[in-house]
């Protein structure tokens, strides 16, 4: 089953960073503070991911008892991880408009991995 869940998963997360992304480079374009524009890109992406994650990936057509509260619980984890690893490394890449690219693709695989792993393990078991 992995076979099939991982690819698909990966597609839905390519759309979900590309939602993140847009979000995240346009508010901080017209001015917005760099943590709270990654917090609201990745909130837009999470939105997406929720929905295309239940019914695509894991296949998931009803809500399962309890997904919904555990899906917010990981994203809400991997929100802070996301946030987190994007502001340190700004720090220590000094926020140079190649370090907010780097920053995000870094963040963005750090919870990439968490998802998927609470999402497979945690969320849609």
């Amino acid at each position: 089953m992995i076979k099939r869940e991982l690819p698909v998963f990966i597609v839905v997360g390519l759309v979900t960073v590309a939602i993140d992304f847009v979000c995240y480079v346009s508010l901080v374009w017209i001015g917005v503070g760099v943590a709270i524009a990654k917090a609201l890109g990745f909130v837009a992406g999470t939105v997406f991911a929720y929905f295309a994650n239940r019914f695509w990936t894991f296949g998931h057509r009803d809500v399962a008892a309890g997904s919904v509260p555990r899906f917010a619980i990981l994203y809400a984890g991997t929100a802070v991880a996301n946030v987190a690893v994007n502001g340190g490394l700004l720090k220590v890449l000094a926020y140079s408009s190649v370090a907010v690219i780097c920053s995000f693709v870094v963040a963005t695989g750090v919870s990439a991995s968490l998802n998927f792993l609470g999402m497979k393990f945690f969320v849609y078991r």
